[in-house]
């Protein structure tokens, strides 16, 4: 599944496809996604303009001259495709092409001359459209941790999310509830460069009281760098091998200077965890 990097880099493509146009069609190739389409999807979308496209945790939001805002998730395979229109209707039909977009669920024709395409293969994606003032009330919003790269994520933020809470760290981290936006990669990859081993008890990064230990505040530092270095990494094939530390470098040498251990593989309620036994304590 698509984690909070990707997911920012579909929002900027978006936000500078579709941002001060309007939508002049909308197609629903299907009912439904994860969940069905809301009741008349296309006719309230139609003629709106878009002011913005925003992200809180892995939701893509865009928001309408109407107040109301377009809420989307990716899902597991879930992409956006953003081309000229005029190209869409010049693409000859052939039996490739079909077999390729079998999959294209949504299509959004813009104002600019632009067309955004969602393709799912598997389906987990979700659309809705939530009425202005709605938005923060909306189930899948409503209980969404801080955002990770915000000021206000801190080490007393994280340290009381995790206060008393026995299981691992690393399935804390997962939590949308205590951070939004981290997955399995990025849980495994700031946990790596905080040296704090995935197994510790989560418990054990706050005092009784709920206070920060400096093991929070290593770990937000942690989770801010990865991310941001995630973000800003370029899409090109040469930075393909270096994108992760320890994620699926399962046998590798550890990339920490002077560390002597080598990045193993666990389980770790039902995903794979990859870290250093020597550097993370």
């Amino acid at each position: 599944m698509p984690e909070l990097p990707e997911v920012e880099r579909v929002r900027k493509t978006l936000d500078a496809a579709m941002t001060g146009a309007r939508f002049s069609r909308v197609r629903l190739n299907r009912t439904d996604l994860r969940q069905p389409f809301p009741a008349g999807f296309a006719r309230r979308l139609l003629g709106q303009t878009v002011r913005t496209v925003t992200r809180r945790g892995k939701y893509l939001l865009v928001r309408l001259s109407s107040g109301d805002a377009l809420l989307m998730h990716l899902g597991m395979t879930g992409w956006f495709r953003v081309e000229s229109t005029s190209a869409v209707g010049r693409r000859r039909r052939d039996r490739d092409q079909a077999l390729e977009n079998r999959h294209d669920h949504v299509v959004f024709t813009m104002s600019s001359g632009v067309t955004v395409t969602f393709n799912d293969p598997r389906r987990f994606g979700m659309m809705d459209l939530v009425a202005a003032g709605h938005l923060p009330r909306h189930r899948s919003l409503a209980t969404i941790g801080p955002e990770p790269l915000s000021r206000a994520f801190d080490g007393s933020v994280l340290a009381a999310g995790c206060a008393n809470r026995q299981i691992s760290l690393k399935v804390a981290l997962l939590d949308q509830r205590v951070v939004a936006g981290i997955g399995n990669i990025y849980a495994s990859e700031a946990l790596h460069v905080a040296h704090l081993s995935p197994f510790r008890r989560a418990s054990t990064i706050a005092a009784q009281s709920g206070a920060a230990r400096p093991a929070s505040a290593q770990l937000v530092a942690a989770i801010k760098s990865v991310l941001r270095r995630a973000i800003s990494l370029k899409e090109s094939a040469r930075y393909q091998d270096s994108r992760f530390r320890v994620y699926d470098r399962e046998g590798e040498r550890c990339p920490t200077p002077g560390c002597r251990g080598t990045i193993v593989r666990a389980s770790q309620a039902g995903r794979s965890t990859f870290y250093c036994p020597v550097c993370q304590k």
